[in-house]
C-alpha cells in the first residue's frame, strides 16, 4: 500500500521541529478537525537555508511533509514556489488514492511561509 520511501520518511522524518526566529512561517489545515502542518524557514541569499515542520496527521501526512523539506532545502525562493503537491507525491513514490489528500498541505504551507518572509522583508510577493 505504501512505498518503502514513504515508510522510511514516516519512521524517520527529516527536519522536524521548529526554528528559532524563523524568517517565514506557513500553516495549512486545522488542528481542531484533522491534519495540520506548520512550516518554518530560514532564508539566506534568496535560498531556503533551513526548514523545519510540525504536523498533526496520519503517517502519509508526516512522510510527505518530511519529503517536502528535502525537496525545498537549498532551493531558491522562485524554485521552491514551484514545488507542487504532485512533486511531493512523486518524490515519496506515490500514494494510494484515499491518501492523496494527505500530501495537499505541504506545498501550500511552504508557499505561505515564503510569502510570509517576502511580506515581512518588504519584497514583492511572488504568486505560486
Amino acid at each position: 500500500m505504501y512505498s518503502d520511501n514513504l515508510i522510511e520518511h514516516f519512521l524517520n522524518p527529516r527536519n522536524t521541529g521548529t526554528l528559532p526566529r524563523p524568517d517565514g512561517v506557513g500553516t495549512m489545515g486545522d488542528p481542531e478537525c484533522g491534519d495540520f502542518l506548520r512550516i518554518y524557514i530560514k532564508i539566506k541569499d534568496k535560498h531556503i537555508s533551513d526548514i523545519k515542520f510540525e504536523i498533526l496527521g496520519c503517517p502519509a501526512a508526516i512522510a510527505t511533509s518530511s519529503v517536502l523539506t528535502e525537496l525545498a532545502i537549498g532551493e531558491s525562493l522562485d524554485k521552491a514556489l514551484k514545488i507542487s503537491d504532485l512533486d511531493i507525491i512523486q518524490a515519496i513514490g506515490g500514494l494510494p488514492d484515499p491518501k492523496v489528500h494527505c500530501s495537499n498541505l505541504g506545498a501550500g504551507a511552504l508557499h505561505e511561509a515564503i510569502r510570509n518572509y517576502l511580506e515581512k522583508t518588504g519584497h514583492p510577493v511572488i504568486q505560486s
